[in-house]
């Protein structure tokens, strides 16, 4: 583009412009170099990032996030940007200072036209900060749940479990509680039993000491200590037993789930213990 430029200049040169119009094409020419320098200069920078700061980012033994080279790179996007450009409509000859000037005064009407834009901004810097999440994780943020697929200044893109891509501005990251369902220790499961009301203490006793033995048969759960087994409720129609155990993270939490919830069918089932469903007794009295 320099070349192109330099080439233009000299083109130029060999032709007779009034003076007026020839003063303008020397005030766009040095303009023009100025931010075309400005854009070599961003291109090195973010070359050095990526050659560099990214493959370190990506290692497991250093505090550096992908998020925060994000950051840095478009920080000095910004900074090399506004810096070039003011140069270069200084040099062209422009009064830089009355121009700044002038935008300040017209820059309060922006700003509070601009709150909305304002907040996200600050929401983006938030979660660049304290990190609540990063790119690849699930969250649930107003009953959406989804994967983070990109954290920008303004607004993170997230992609539900449905396959819809969903735009959310930063400044709801600020305002709304976070879930990070990626960082959990566990998947806590709470499953609720109904036992028919004919269920006898023992049998009681004997389907919550079954429920216990699951846990300890089903791989990736977590150790008996973190099962909670009791009967809960004498229900409308059944004897409620609430069962609560956690699926280790790294293991396939609908396969598990199944895989516990068929042990569970197949035991009770072979110790006679009788769910529960919706029933009514009617008490007709015969009149004479």
């Amino acid at each position: 583009m320099l070349i192109i430029f330099l080439g233009i200049r000299f083109s130029l040169e060999r032709l007779y412009f009034m003076p007026a119009l020839d003063n303008a094409i020397q005030r766009a020419f040095i303009l023009f170099i100025a931010l075309n320098i400005t854009w070599f200069v961003i291109r090195v920078i973010s070359a050095i990032i990526h050659e560099y700061l990214v493959p370190y980012s990506k290692r497991e033994d250093n505090g550096l996030d992908d998020q925060v080279v994000m950051l840095v790179e478009r920080g000095f996007s910004i900074i090399f940007w506004t810096i070039g450009i003011i140069v270069g409509f200084n040099n062209a000859g422009f009064d830089v200072a009355a121009l700044i000037a002038g935008l300040g005064i017209g820059g309060l009407a922006v700003a509070l036209a601009a709150q909305d834009t304002v907040k996200n901004i600050f929401g983006g810097i938030t979660i660049f900060l304290d990190k609540p999440f990063r790119i690849g994780d699930r969250i649930v943020i107003n009953s959406l749940d989804g994967f983070v697929e990109n954290i920008g200044i303004r607004s993170t893109r997230l992609r539900t479990l449905e396959g819809r891509l969903i735009i959310i501005p930063n400044a709801q990251f600020s305002e709304n509680p976070i879930e990070n369902i990626t960082i959990e220790p566990a998947r806590r499961i709470i499953t609720d039993l109904s036992l028919v009301y004919g269920t006898s203490p023992e049998n009681m006793q004997k389907a919550i000491d079954t429920l216990k033995q699951i846990v300890v048969d089903t791989d990736n759960l977590l150790l008996q200590d973190n099962v909670t087994v009791f009967f809960n409720n004498f229900g409308a129609y059944s004897l409620d037993i609430r069962f609560i155990y956690y699926i280790r993270k790294e293991a396939d939490i609908f396969k598990t789930q199944h895989e516990v919830n068929t042990k569970i069918l197949e035991r009770f089932n072979g110790h006679s213990l009788d769910f529960a469903f919706p029933t009514q007794t009617i008490y007709r009295k015969a009149l004479d």
